[in-house]
């Protein structure tokens, strides 16, 4: 098989134009797939144009009048052997399975997004594209048709692993590589379209590091095409890398897949939190006699809110109200009644977890960061209980934020309970919470149920009031 550099150093042009036909080129004269010689392009069959700074224009490709005189078929031929898709040309839209290969709902729903955008972004290739998802979901599926489907209208597009890429570069400073290494990584940089498999699965060398940086840099700061497919979430990549792919004017960024909990309760009530483990909807007062109709009328909706969503968990549930009004209960009755049907699920008071969360960078925690943090952001079915009530850092909102954003974009059922408006929360926050695509905010208007004292007399009253109603 033909090397790496071989391809680029046949197929990609070096030098650009001053127009459409006004073109030069150093490289040596080759002969193209389809045997026909072109010294501008040096069979390439597009250029660069130059600005009227003399200066490359990468962010446009022009085809080179030696095109027109290709067919259909060589120019097919010619863009395939420059896309180094080899093998990987098999894959394209057409063969797709549009939910993609993960048996949850979720997964499927947010592959089924992911498809659509690429599919309109090898329409039209604009910004980057980022895909993120776990070995095997269908991340370099979709990356090979995109490519695929820009060569059939005829359009360059050039792929790599990000591994392999870091190879040919080191191979290219040996005396006898048969492309200098400025030429080979300028003609990786300026490619029209490019595609980088396996972010992050490189050797994480100080020099890898930096010559990647270079390369998402340049084509960053030129506002190249450019798909990028990782297992790594954005959040945890390298800092100079994720400032560029979570950049919203440039990037779209698609979780394709993510792991799931099974159905073994790997998550169980932490020793601290006996008392919400006892709360189920069975012994939950909404009948509360005391209270005058309109406050029990709103407590029995909050009641009916909560077990409709323990059944059907989707979307987000929030819950307001003061200290006692019966928030926690019904959150814990959430998460209770899933473990009663044998489904995964998780309650984490706030401050609490923020606690949890720094103590995981101490060198005696038997869990770490990124575990307990993966564990929280990824759950099924996550309850935040008392949220306002943690200390307000730029770390903690940082990290608050991370959580919910990551959820809001998954579509990750969420119950939130708060003291506060939502007019005292952080904004970016508040936001989604006041989202009525996803969630469902509700204000309980009863007060604390621990200054609810009722007297002998006010319960049997009520309990021959309601022997009457139904006798």
């Amino acid at each position: 098989m033909e090397h790496i550099s071989e391809t680029l150093k046949k197929r990609t042009p070096i030098n650009t134009s001053k127009a459409d036909t006004d073109t030069s080129s150093d490289a040596e004269e080759v002969e193209s797939s389809s045997s026909f010689n072109c010294s501008v392009c040096n069979g390439a069959g597009f250029i660069h144009p130059l600005l009227t700074s003399e200066k490359p224009d990468y962010s446009r490709v022009i085809l080179c009048r030696c095109s027109e005189e290709e067919t259909h078929r060589e120019r097919r031929a010619r863009l395939e052997h420059y896309s180094n898709l080899g093998s990987l040309k098999r894959l394209t839209f057409d063969n797709l399975i549009l939910q993609g290969r993960s048996g949850y709902a979720i997964n499927q729903e947010q592959f089924k997004r992911a498809c659509e955008s690429a599919k309109a972004f090898a329409s039209n290739p604009q910004g980057w594209l980022i895909l993120i998802g776990l070995s095997g979901c269908g991340k370099t599926h979709l990356a090979s048709a995109i490519a695929g489907e820009r060569i059939s209208h005829g359009y360059p597009a050039f792929f790599i692993t990000v591994a392999d890429l870091m190879d040919h570069l080191r191979s290219a400073f040996s005396p006898n590589s048969d492309i200098p290494y400025d030429m080979f990584f300028s003609q990786v940089r300026n490619a029209p379209l490019l595609i980088l498999d396996d972010l992050n699965a490189q050797i994480a060398t100080p020099w890898a590091k930096e010559k990647l940086d270079q390369l998402l840099n340049h084509r960053s700061a030129n506002e190249l095409p450019t798909v990028i497919t990782t297992n790594t979430p954005v959040q945890e990549l390298e800092v100079r890398i994720r400032t560029r792919l979570s950049d919203p004017r440039l990037c779209q960024v698609y979780t394709l897949e993510e792991k799931q909990v099974d159905g073994t309760l790997d998550y169980a009530w932490d020793h601290c939190l006996e008392l919400q483990k006892s709360m189920v909807f069975a012994n939950f007062d909404w009948r509360r006699v005391n209270l005058p109709l309109e406050q029990q009328q709103n407590l029995e909706q909050a009641f009916r809110l909560a077990l409709d969503f323990a059944k059907l968990p989707e979307n987000w549930l929030v819950f307001l109200g003061a200290n006692g009004c019966g928030k926690t209960h019904l959150a814990a009755a959430i998460i209770n009644y899933r473990y009663q049907t044998g489904k995964a699920a998780l309650f984490m008071v706030v401050p609490e977890f923020l606690d949890h969360l720094r103590s995981t960078f101490s060198p005696d925690s038997k869990i770490s960061y990124d575990q307990l943090f993966e564990r929280v952001k990824a759950t099924p079915l996550l309850v935040l209980d008392d949220f306002g009530e943690q200390t307000a850092t730029s770390w903690a909102q940082e990290k608050l934020y991370q959580v919910i954003n990551y959820r809001y974009n998954a579509r990750l059922a969420t119950v939130l309970t708060t003291c506060r408006s939502l007019e005292e929360i952080e904004r970016r926050i508040s936001s989604r919470l006041a989202d009525p695509k996803i969630s469902t905010p509700f204000n309980i208007v009863a007060p604390d149920y621990r200054g609810d004292i009722k007297s002998d007399k006010q319960i049997k009253n009520y309990r021959r009031t309601r022997k009457s109603r139904y006798e």
